[in-house]
């Protein structure tokens, strides 16, 4: 046994933190990596002042849904609730598989994310739906939505997190970090 614990040890400290990201900091899956490069995270009062500056840029944003619709071509039309990334995930214990991505529980702004859905994320028990956390990267859409008004991000990248898969900084009072 004494032989095969350093493997072991080794073999642990390589685990992914999955899909939804169980660790106590936010982990990016690769190909989130690579979309985020090169992206500012969105600033609703500054987009009010230099539009055309951040309409140029690539931008990610992260929310919580609060409404879906189909939109053109077949993508979702997705209502968020913008909210920032906490620095450090709430963990239920020192295992950090309960930890649990974590965002603000305050919302900064509307807006709304134009995607397309993967087959999983569209159908299904885990389908994004309202209460859904998205990270979208994208760029912003000339002009804003027709029905209210609000920002408009055309997705070429995002993450989901079903239900019950993140927490908002309103869980701390009964999990730590």
């Amino acid at each position: 046994m004494r032989r095969w614990f350093p493997l072991l040890v080794l073999l642990s400290a390589c685990s992914s933190a999955g899909p939804y990201g169980y660790s106590r900091i936010y982990e990016p899956l690769d190909e989130e990596e690579e979309a985020a490069e090169n992206v500012r995270e969105l600033d609703p009062v500054e987009v009010e002042r230099a539009p055309e500056v951040w309409r140029s840029a690539r931008v990610s944003v992260f929310g919580v849904v609060k409404a879906r619709k189909d939109g053109d071509g077949g993508t979702a039309d997705l209502l968020l609730s913008m909210r920032a990334l906490a620095p450090r995930n709430l963990c239920d214990s020192l295992d950090e598989a309960s930890c649990r991505v974590t965002v603000s529980e305050r919302e900064h702004a509307e807006l709304h994310a134009i995607v397309a859905l993967a087959p999983n994320d569209d159908i299904g028990k885990h389908a994004v739906a309202p209460g859904s956390l998205v990270r979208v990267i994208g760029r912003l859409a000339q002009g804003v939505h027709k029905e209210d008004g609000a920002l408009v991000i055309r997705a070429e990248y995002y993450r989901h997190w079903p239900y019950g898969e993140y927490v908002t900084t309103e869980a701390r009072d009964h999990m730590r970090m």
